[in-house]
């Protein structure tokens, strides 16, 4: 599965920015007719068909829309990543269904091998997208390697500093399950060191580096990640700053901690989750569109509605 990997991708992993390639489309797994008989299948309530939004604020590009695909054939919604502003998420799909998850197990466990970290426990979503497809400026709270398969993607990777993710941004993704986006300036980009991924290449990157992605065509990816002792630590250190700083007055720095502090407040974050002192203030799902092949794009907005599917 790993086609290229050596001693130095090893001592890398985690660490730096790393491309390297697998033989995912080998399995036939991710062709077109393969991908439609997933759908066919696959929970309605762990798959995502989602636009963008326009770009009235600058700072928050290309936020994603949710929307309403049921009775829409699979065919269908493959048509609308092919021609519009679509972009599908089955998540988990690599976990949920057998012939997947032979792949994703196979994957870990070369990579296991390579790394001789053994307490992967991956989850794996694929990500089918539109030519025009931009994922925003976020980053991610897990351990994450993107694997391509289909399509040619362009991915920049900014470095981890204040000006890219500052600890008050990370403090408000910690109390919020679903929001990870990051206020986005396009000086970033000078920053950026990109990376151009064709078919059959994947890409790790270090804990939270900030990120945002372009497609190039229509494009097929695996999306995989898990956690360790320094994400788990971080995480909840975050949720345990957001309460100093917006309880409080304090300033944390999560950067100017040592080791035993960060390990404390770690503590700290898991009382603070579990007994709720920190409320939770995820937005509700909301759905604004639903897919029409007869509309342009094959989207047409809708009175906003909770997602109930």
């Amino acid at each position: 599965m790993l086609t290229d990997w050596t001693t130095r991708h090893s001592e890398r992993f985690r660490k730096e920015t790393i491309t390297f390639n697998h033989s995912l489309i080998a399995s036939g797994l991710f062709t077109d007719e393969a991908l439609i008989e997933l759908m066919k299948k696959h929970p309605a309530d762990q798959m995502d068909v989602c636009s963008m939004s326009d770009d009235s604020d600058p700072k928050f590009k290309n936020q994603f829309m949710t929307g309403d695909f049921r009775g829409v054939p699979q065919k269908t919604l493959i048509e609308a990543a092919k021609a519009g502003r679509i972009f599908m998420n089955l998540r988990n799909a690599m976990n949920i269904h057998s012939e997947y998850k032979m792949l994703l197990d196979q994957m870990f466990g070369e990579l296991s091998k390579k790394t001789s970290f053994e307490n992967y426990k991956p989850k794996g979503s694929i990500l089918i997208s539109s030519p025009i497809s931009q994922t925003p400026y976020h980053f991610d709270k897990t351990q994450t390697i993107l694997w391509h398969v289909r399509g040619k993607k362009r991915m920049y990777i900014y470095p981890m500093t204040q000006e890219f993710i500052p600890d008050k941004s990370y403090e408000a993704t910690a109390v919020s399950y679903r929001v990870d986006d990051l206020p986005y300036d396009e000086s970033f980009d000078n920053a950026a060191e990109i990376v151009d991924l064709q078919p059959g290449q994947a890409v790790a990157w270090p804990l939270n580096a900030p990120h945002r992605v372009d497609n190039g065509s229509f494009c097929v990816s695996v999306t995989t990640e898990y956690s360790t002792r320094e994400c788990v630590i971080k995480n909840n250190n975050m949720l345990a700053n957001a309460a100093l700083r917006g309880k409080f007055g304090f300033k944390p720095s999560y950067d100017q901690d040592g080791a035993l502090k960060r390990t404390a407040k770690a503590g700290m974050g898991v009382v603070l989750r579990k007994t709720g002192y920190i409320e939770r203030n995820d937005t509700p799902d909301m759905v604004s569109f639903k897919i029409d092949p007869k509309a342009e794009g094959f989207v047409v907005l809708t009175d906003p509605f909770l997602r109930d599917f």
